[in-house]
């Protein structure tokens, strides 16, 4: 990445409209809240200072709206074994299974879904948590990747 391109994006995002850096923000984490606070805490003068304020924005968020940003994820994977366990998972948490996929295969999927199944509620919303915050990282970078 080149440093002038990022902060050519940090500003063009900073100078957005509201309701326009708000559709950024919803389409990174897929919840409102965090749109909103997103929004609110602009203009960023660092990237540094973009990435603080959306690690302590959805960290604080209260737990319903995680799992409906969780919901922002949903992926269809129908016919097969981790079809199957996904759909365990999710009649046991009330929440999609939340997971980082790139670079694992169907099995490694498959094998963390499982194992995440014998989790508590408390240990894997956390977990779940956890998983959303790196795709959301992820989806930040992709904008100032542009």
């Amino acid at each position: 990445m080149e440093t002038f391109n990022i902060y050519k994006n940090l500003a063009w995002l900073n100078e957005l409209p509201e309701e326009d850096a708000a559709g950024v923000f919803r389409n990174c984490s897929g919840s409102e809240l965090f749109a909103i606070r997103m929004t609110a805490a602009r203009p960023f003068a660092m990237l540094s200072g973009l990435y603080e304020a959306a690690d302590a924005i959805w960290f604080a968020l209260p737990r319903a709206e995680w799992i409906a940003a969780f919901s922002s994820l949903e992926v269809e994977c129908s016919g097969t074994e981790l079809a199957e366990s996904t759909r365990l998972y999710k009649d046991k948490f009330g929440f999609i299974f939340v997971v980082g996929t790139i670079g694992k295969s169907s099995e490694e999927l498959l094998a963390i879904c499982r194992a995440r199944l014998g989790n508590s509620f408390e240990t894997e919303l956390q977990i779940a948590a956890e998983e959303h915050w790196k795709i959301l990282e992820s989806r930040l970078n992709s904008i100032f990747e542009k």
